[in-house]
């Protein structure tokens, strides 16, 4: 049986995540530091935590991460994107004279958002010119879905975000209308059919409804460094686990999709 490992901050993810392991017979290993315990890579471990301590434990772990490489978005075509994305530097963000969404493309390292401007960013001196960030067109997403895919078809799917804020009531419901979705299952339908998309065997993929263009893609990230909201943690399982590659199995398709470090 699989491994799931857990990082040491107990989030109601990670916790729904032990007891579906738990549910599963899976064993669970919830690690206390930077460290792995003796003899966890013999036992299938399948990765679920932040990407500071995934690229920490990768190797003792023996596995490699798949995610969506930095240019998915870009590169994505224009039908499910609805609006202009590109990939570029800080150096050229910061020289924009217009507004726009900017974000870096790994970990949080300034605040993703709409900015008047480039001189608006203000980031830490320190960060280096040449960091990779994307800049999209400024839209209006109304809601957002959350949507764990394993191999091209649709393992779980929750509300996410709703008017700018997390879509989750006082009573700890992820609410959403049928018609919604519906709507939101068709829109990831058509990109997971669409031969033009290209996408790692698992993945998350957030589809939403922008204010005056319709259904479509938001961002695509690792499945196991993002929320399950409100997915069933037992489907969210195996697409972890087929995140989680051990080295000696990654396959010559699997090459490109693999988490770097450094």
């Amino acid at each position: 049986m699989p491994t799931i490992v857990l990082s040491q901050r107990y989030s109601p993810d990670s916790n729904a995540l032990f007891a579906a392991a738990l549910a599963a017979g899976w064993g669970i290993e919830r690690l206390r530091s930077f460290r792995c315990p003796e003899g966890l890579a013999a036992r299938d471990p399948v990765f679920y935590g932040e990407t500071i301590l995934a690229d920490a434990i990768m190797d003792d772990l023996e596995v490699a991460l798949l995610e969506p490489t930095a240019d998915w978005l870009p590169r994505l075509p224009q039908r499910h994107r609805l609006r202009d994305v590109r990939l570029t530097t800080l150096e050229d963000a910061l020289a924009l004279r217009e507004p726009a969404f900017i974000k870096p493309t790994d970990e949080k390292l300034f605040p993703a958002r709409v900015y008047a401007d480039g001189a608006a960013m203000d980031p830490d001196p320190r960060l280096p010119l040449d960091l990779p960030v994307l800049v999209s067109e400024p839209v209006v997403f109304e809601v957002e879905f959350r949507c764990f895919v394993l191999e091209r078809e649709v393992a779980a799917l929750s509300p996410y975000i709703r008017g700018g804020e997390i879509a989750r009531t006082a009573a700890g419901d992820w609410e959403a209308d049928s018609e919604e979705v519906e709507a939101a299952s068709a829109s990831i339908r058509a990109v997971l059919a669409d031969a033009d998309v290209e996408l790692p065997p698992a993945v998350v993929v957030d589809v939403g409804r922008m204010a005056g263009r319709g259904w479509g893609v938001v961002e695509a990230n690792p499945a196991w460094a993002s929320g399950i909201c409100g997915c069933d943690p037992a489907r969210v399982l195996p697409v972890l686990q087929r995140a989680t590659v051990p080295r000696r199995m990654v396959s010559e398709e699997e090459l490109r999709w693999l988490r770097r470090v450094g």
